[in-house]
């Protein structure tokens, strides 16, 4: 059977905390409210027992001596509890607390000659008001107790979870790419105030992200350096190159260094989209025109769909960069026919291959990583990322329910 589903609330740490407060709080008021109500009763209730059967002793030696009973107290009374006679009849003599004349009386009954009952009543009104007071007292008592509590507790929780709030928060964003992000607890920058849990968690959580950042800023740097380096040698060996007589060797060695040259190029693209300080030179572009300009070209076999025409502010050049890296991957990768279709804002390249890998789809392209035997050296799609993120545009890949990959970039109109 399957378990119902909980709000939301219900999950987090204020509205859980909440309820073990009020639930431990509510068990305490009533464990004391128990325990003094049962005392101040026993206490109420013997006085007024002790008080009913030394009346019932006087009482008894007067009906023995043949005087007038006292007044409160006589021989077989009709408002005598039954249970209390049937005990006061079977020769005990014994006490409960009942009603006279509509008020709460406490009855003592003790056996007299003739096997009647001679029974003593008193007056119990005041003390099963000092009862019912309690009561009462322990009840508003104990409401104020749990309000003030929960009060104090719900200010308390909520400090630590906006604490942790905002730690999770950051943790957020630098998954998303900021790495600068930073809790900044200020526990955590006085050594002289305690550190409590969340202190910790933010403190490893800061540190974790200076030591990532300070590994891909490294990273980001090495790959620069290297495509710079590259680049001297390969202008060299690209001019080299053309000064060797025309046969096939040849060929090989000139198509070898324009791969070199064009994977240099990306490997500079990707460093200077790294940094995040690529700026935009915007304009007014009619999308359906700007896609068949970047299919033109990739000089592929590629069919331009347009369903809706849309004019928007956009990058000419890094859109056509990225349209054309679609348009390659899906020739490269996928198989004909490669469809680029504009819905408006949205401009989608399908191709009708076996679709993208699995890692594509569940953590988008990775540098460097092909599989199941493609060519190439994985950049393509990365640098569409990251010049759709320069864009302000979302990129989507999936794949078709029928077959084949689809790559949908979407831009503000």
């Amino acid at each position: 059977m399957r378990r119902p589903a909980l709000p939301r609330w219900a999950g987090t740490l204020a509205a859980k905390a909440a309820v073990f407060i009020t639930v431990m709080c509510c068990a305490l008021a009533a464990l004391l409210g128990v325990l003094v109500h049962v005392s101040v009763t026993n206490q109420t209730v013997g006085q007024a027992r002790d008080l009913a059967l030394s009346r019932l002793t006087e009482a008894t030696a007067a009906f023995e001596a043949g005087e007038t009973p006292a007044p409160g107290a006589g021989v077989d009374p009709p408002d005598l509890p039954e249970p209390l006679r049937e005990l006061a009849a079977a020769g005990e003599h014994g006490t409960m607390v009942g009603e006279h004349l509509g008020q709460p009386t406490m009855w003592a009954a003790g056996p007299v000659d003739g096997g009647r009952v001679l029974a003593v009543e008193v007056d119990y009104a005041q003390g099963k008001r000092t009862i019912d007071g309690l009561d009462r007292s322990i009840v508003w008592s104990s409401g104020l107790a749990i309000g003030a509590t929960l009060l104090v507790g719900a200010v308390a929780v909520t400090r630590v979870t906006r604490r942790l709030q905002s730690t999770a928060q950051v943790a957020r964003r630098i998954s998303a790419g900021d790495l600068d992000a930073r809790v900044g607890d200020p526990r955590t920058k006085d050594p002289s105030r305690p550190q409590d849990e969340v202190a910790a968690v933010a403190a490893a959580l800061d540190s974790m992200a200076a030591s990532l950042q300070g590994k891909l800023l490294s990273e980001q740097r090495f790959t620069a350096d290297v495509a710079h380096e590259l680049r001297t040698p390969l202008t060299g060996l690209h001019a080299a190159a053309e000064l060797l007589p025309p046969g096939r060797p040849t060929e090989l060695v000139r198509d070898r260094v324009a791969a070199l040259r064009t994977l240099t190029e990306d490997l500079l693209e990707i460093s200077r989209l790294d940094t995040g300080r690529e700026r935009l030179d915007v304009d007014t572009e009619r999308l359906g025109a700007l896609a068949e300009r970047a299919v033109r070209a990739s000089g592929t076999d590629t069919e331009v769909v347009v369903v809706r025409e849309a004019v928007v502010e956009t990058d000419r050049r890094r859109m056509e960069r990225v349209l054309g890296n679609l348009v390659a991957n899906a020739h490269r990768h996928g198989r004909e026919p490669v469809v680029v279709t504009v819905d408006g804002a949205a401009v989608t390249v399908r191709d009708h291959g076996d679709g993208y890998p699995r890692y594509i789809l569940e953590h988008g392209p990775q540098r460097f990583r092909t599989e199941g035997g493609a060519t190439g050296h994985g950049l393509g799609l990365t640098i569409a990322c990251g010049q759709a993120e320069v864009l302000g545009a979302r990129l989507v890949f999936r794949n078709a329910p029928d077959g084949g990959a689809i790559a949908e970039l979407t831009l503000d109109p």
